[in-house]
């Protein structure tokens, strides 16, 4: 039955982030067909039939009522239909999210997993040997997750590319050697490019996984299970792993799962500082050109992937987790 609830909770959850996500850019002071309708008078004259079948195409034609407009809209969701871009426009949204989706994923996914990997290994040799060099290192990490993020990255190209010259200054690959596929020379291209950026995620952000799981071995060391361990004469090693970090890494492992539903939207700072072709560049220019569009169908990945992400950590707790199957958790 707690699985249900789960589930229950979620659903509810879901019909209000859509919810949510239907009536916020309809509450924004502009409107995109007058964004598109820009761009088109520099051709010539628009009509206001052009107009009009422009307000329907997008979904903001005031003549219909706005219960009729959410409904239209929960219908195209299930067709799957997220509508048109403005900002791309004719190309439909989809097609732009599938465009952008795998640069984020690979670069902020790959990313975040080696982050946390790194940081709960150097968190639990600093939780278990307090006091030594490894431990001190803690106070430099987190000095460096404090630092502003795009004041990080401006540095990383002022030092690593316009003086050194070791990578590119910004984009995805090098669109004058090689084009997007599925080739030796366009993924070396790609991960070239995207090895500085990579490098501005981990030295901001590993300082907290460090810290976090270094706390929580000093504190699972108190345990009484860890000090019967040490007693019985096991060999430090296996009271390291298997009785203080295998306990200790919880928490972590949970905002792990968490923070990959974070991982589709991006890093909107990061991706305008290198220019990467990510999800997060998408999502400022379509608040920049008040695209509906595509501002919904970015917002409905992120929670899609933020609420399964939840859910997934809530299911699979209770078996990572025994004492909260003990609880009836």
């Amino acid at each position: 039955m707690s699985i249900l609830r789960k589930l229950a909770f979620y659903l509810v959850a879901l019909f209000a982030a859509l919810t949510l996500n239907f009536a916020i850019p309809r509450m924004l002071p502009s409107n995109p067909v007058d964004v598109l309708l820009g761009k088109l008078q520099a051709q010539g004259p628009v009509t206001p039939e052009t107009r009009q079948a422009l307000m329907l195409l997008f979904g903001t034609d005031t003549s219909v009522p706005i219960w009729q407009q959410y409904l239209d809209y929960l219908q195209s969701l299930a067709t799957g239909n997220l509508g048109v871009s403005v900002t791309y426009f004719p190309t439909p949204v989809t097609e732009v999210i599938a465009s952008a989706l795998p640069w984020t994923l690979v670069l902020v996914g790959l990313t975040t997993l080696i982050t946390f990997v790194i940081g709960m290994v150097i968190g639990t040799i600093a939780g278990w040997k307090r006091g030594t060099w490894v431990d001190s290192l803690i106070p430099s990490t987190t000095i460096l997750a404090s630092v502003p993020y795009f004041w990080l990255a401006m540095v990383l190209v002022y030092l690593l590319s316009v003086t050194a010259g070791i990578f590119p200054l910004g984009g995805g690959y090098d669109v004058r050697r090689t084009s997007p596929e599925l080739s030796f020379e366009f993924l070396s291209s790609a991960l070239y490019y995207a090895a500085l950026p990579a490098l501005t995620i981990v030295i901001s952000s590993i300082g907290g996984w460090i810290l976090g799981m270094r706390n929580m071995m000093v504190s699972t060391l108190s345990e009484d299970y860890v000090i019967t361990a040490r007693a019985k004469g096991l060999s430090p090693k296996r009271v390291m792993i298997t009785y203080a970090a295998r306990n200790a890494a919880l928490p972590s492992i949970a905002g792990f799962a968490i923070s990959l539903g974070f991982v589709v939207g991006g890093s909107v700072v990061m991706e305008q500082v290198f220019s990467y072709p990510g999800i997060g560049n998408a999502f400022l220019l379509a608040v920049q050109n008040n695209d509906y569009a595509l501002m919904q169908g970015l917002f409905l990945v992120i929670t899609i992937s933020v609420l399964g992400a939840n859910l997934l950590v809530d299911l699979l707790y209770q078996f990572i987790d025994p004492r909260t199957r003990a609880r009836g958790v």
